[in-house]
């Protein structure tokens, strides 16, 4: 993600911050400029800084602290570009319910700042009824009998749990589990992944390059994820997957390359808005040096991502474990992973129909 400022003080933000700390100024992210703008007050309306010829208003859930982002005032949608996509959301008359969307809320968005970024097509349940991208935002039932909510995908339907934005429950699942990373937004990453592959491989041509590398997605899900619990991944998964979990079938093997990309990508661009650049001061150091002078949202390839991701990434995880702290990125990228990302990358940036 890129680095925002507000115009009127210069203060550094957040792209969750609704209000500049420093000057006071209401502030709004424009999806459609990918801009952070501080805002003027003008009747019942805002002018923003980044774009004072036109009238912006909030999205109709910034009242529920879940969203800052803004809509021309002329537009008859209540929701913004993120927000169209939420079918069900939790009942708020219970705080926890409220503090747990937040929660999801901005992962949500830090996944639709990248897939804008990206310039991927997004098509929501009004734009198409059978196909569109929409979210579930859902409780466990109260009875202790009654069947959990299951995180996952269903023909564009992404149902979340709430209890993932509890930080001690989804640690305990982690744990469980046995995950090296469980997050709100890699959830996201990941199952948006499965939406995109009927989006942009079946019936583009690329599936058969998609099997090549994955696996053929028609062996039966059911039964491969019923062998992957039962018996684990594969002695060798780590030779040929990004993660265990990538082993069990095909789809999820793309969902998790496809994560991993939008891992990367985001990654890339918040070091590219620091000025990052990687110089061990060690024998081989020059092997491990980077320079994230390139932006990794156009068309680079995976090689040049990952030349510049391995060299951040040991950096990070070493800074890491100066403060005691789990690996930023407990993951190994074998040949056969990166080519599978050359493929995300190559279809991600495939010419529009």
């Amino acid at each position: 993600m890129k680095l925002f400022e507000c115009q009127n003080c210069g203060q550094p933000l957040y792209f969750e911050n609704d209000r500049c700390m420093s000057c006071g100024l209401q502030l709004g992210y424009l999806p459609e400029e990918g801009q952070m703008s501080a805002l003027e007050p003008e009747g019942n309306a805002w002018r923003p800084l980044a774009e004072p010829d036109r009238l912006y208003r909030y999205c109709t859930n910034a009242v529920h602290g879940t969203c800052n982002w803004l809509l021309p005032s002329d537009q008859e949608e209540a929701l913004c570009r993120a927000c169209r996509h939420n079918r069900t959301i939790p009942d708020l008359a219970t705080a926890e319910n409220l503090d747990r969307w937040q929660r999801l809320e901005r992962a949500k968005h830090r996944l639709f700042y990248t897939l804008l970024a990206l310039g991927l097509p997004l098509a929501n349940r009004t734009d198409d009824p059978e196909n569109g991208l929409a979210f579930d935002f859902l409780a466990d039932p109260p009875q202790p009998q009654a069947a959990r909510v299951l995180t996952g995908h269903d023909n564009g339907l992404v149902t979340i749990n709430l209890a993932e934005a509890d930080d001690a429950e989804r640690e305990r699942i982690r744990a469980a589990m046995g995950e090296p990373y469980r997050t709100l937004l890699g959830h996201f990453r990941h199952e948006v992944g499965h939406w995109f592959w009927d989006r942009l491989v079946a019936g583009w041509g690329w599936l058969d390059e998609c099997r090549a590398l994955f696996g053929d997605e028609r062996a039966d899900y059911g039964e491969a994820l019923a062998r992957h619990y039962a018996e684990g991944p594969p002695p060798d998964w780590q030779e040929r997957f990004v993660s265990a979990y990538a082993s069990a079938h095909p789809w999820e093997d793309f969902a998790e390359t496809w994560s991993h990309y939008l891992h990367i990508v985001d990654t890339l661009e918040t070091a590219r808005a620091f000025g990052l650049r990687i110089q061990p001061r060690i024998g081989r150091g020059r092997e491990l040096a980077a320079r994230i002078d390139f932006d990794p949202n156009a068309s680079v390839g995976a090689e040049r991502l990952i030349d510049a991701w391995l060299p951040l990434t040991f950096a990070v995880n070493s800074l890491n474990r100066s403060m005691g702290q789990p690996d930023f990125y407990p993951f190994v990228l074998p040949p056969p992973v990166i080519e599978k990302l050359d493929f995300i990358d190559r279809l991600v940036h495939q010419p529009p129909a």
